[in-house]
């Protein structure tokens, strides 16, 4: 069954590889979207797909890549919508 997450992932997180980490770890599992700093230091998150991968993504940014501090993970379950062809790392 295919879902949509919405992550937002606060703690050091920012200049630790933490996208790139993300955007690897979403195409290993075959997920689609997106994921970008934000201003506030934090890191966000939109990922489609399999249900069950989605979880395991939701697994992987609890800790994060090696160097990173994860505090505080919050996330919204949200319907399929199928508008991303492919994961990749948002610059704006």
């Amino acid at each position: 069954m295919n879902a949509r997450l919405h992550v937002k992932v606060k703690g050091r997180v920012q200049g630790v590889f933490f996208r790139a980490g993300a955007r690897d770890t979403a195409i290993q599992l075959q997920l689609k979207g997106w994921v970008k700093n934000n201003s506030d230091g934090s890191v966000e998150a939109v990922a489609e797909g399999d249900k069950q991968h989605l979880e395991t993504f939701l697994e992987w940014c609890q800790n994060g890549p090696q160097g990173a501090s994860v505090s505080e993970v919050s996330s919204e379950w949200k319907d399929y919508k199928g508008e991303f062809n492919a994961f990749s790392i948002r610059y704006f």
